[in-house]
């Protein structure tokens, strides 16, 4: 068995899988490693999804075959959240190995000059897996028509990789899948979601397209869908931004953080 960490720490791109308050969910993540543990450090743009993680188990995945591994490998255990909010931890252990996999870090937070520019960049909430319960091979995602399919198994998210011929994105469509690994889903009436992500090669755009809803045996009956942003199929590579638009995602970013930032600090106890 190839080990997580070695995966992890070779990987440019993984994803995060867990069971919130509202049912199984995951994201796409910059693959880090912290004291020897694997870990993510999320922008808080992103700090009400991480906050759903405290206290609870994740699954760490690499299923990107162009993302630095052979094999899919996912590894699953407990998670402790910190909220690293003047970005102290992040700077000191995280930033250089974030830069060297996310050109768009490397922009905004590679010299002192850059992370005062852009501190919104820098704090960030750091999710550890603190340790490795158990780790299985997954196939990798070969296609842009593949996904993973997360499902709650007491409390603690399953994972595989699947397929479609289409992948609608109406409400109340019928999907049939197929898991890549060639086994049966079989599926009890359970809630799933499925989700997968593209990327442009200057990690500009770095986007998801998921479906929700109840697996039935091999059927997924579709609840709600986030589609590609060009239709609603998924897509491969995604090309990069032009110059207004990447000016525009980079003010839509910052506006998001600060805001997250705002509320984390608004949260935080008072003397």
């Amino acid at each position: 068995m190839t080990d997580l960490i070695t995966v992890w720490q070779r990987s440019t791109v993984a994803e995060l899988s867990w069971i919130s308050p509202s049912g199984p969910t995951g994201i796409p993540v910059v693959p880090l490693t912290l004291r020897d543990q694997v870990c993510v450090a999320l922008p808080y743009s992103m700090a009400d999804l991480a906050l759903t993680l405290g206290g609870g188990h994740a699954a760490f995945s690499v299923t990107d075959q162009e993302a630095g591994g052979r094999v899919g490998l996912v590894g699953r255990g407990p998670v402790e959240v910190l909220e690293d909010l003047g970005g102290q931890e992040f700077a000191e252990s995280l930033v250089e190995q974030e830069a060297l996999k996310h050109p768009p870090t490397r922009l905004r937070a590679d010299s002192l000059m850059a992370r005062r520019e852009n501190w919104w960049w820098v704090p960030r909430m750091i999710v550890t897996l603190t340790s490795v319960e158990s780790v299985h091979e997954l196939h990798p995602r070969t296609r842009a028509t593949d996904a993973l399919l997360v499902r709650d198994r007491h409390g603690h998210p399953e994972i595989d990789v699947v397929t479609a011929d289409q992948w609608s994105d109406q409400s109340g469509s019928d999907i049939e899948l197929w898991a890549r690994g060639g086994t049966l889903l079989a599926g009890t009436d359970e809630p799933v979601f499925t989700f997968s992500h593209q990327y442009s090669p200057d990690f500009e755009r770095w986007e998801r397209w998921s479906r929700s809803g109840r697996l039935s045996g091999e059927s997924l009956l579709v609840d709600r869908a986030e589609s590609t942003p060009v239709g609603g199929e998924p897509s491969g590579p995604l090309q990069p931004y032009g110059l207004l638009e990447r000016y525009g995602n980079h003010r839509s970013l910052a506006r998001a953080c600060r805001r997250g930032i705002a509320e984390a600090e608004r949260r935080r106890p008072t003397d």
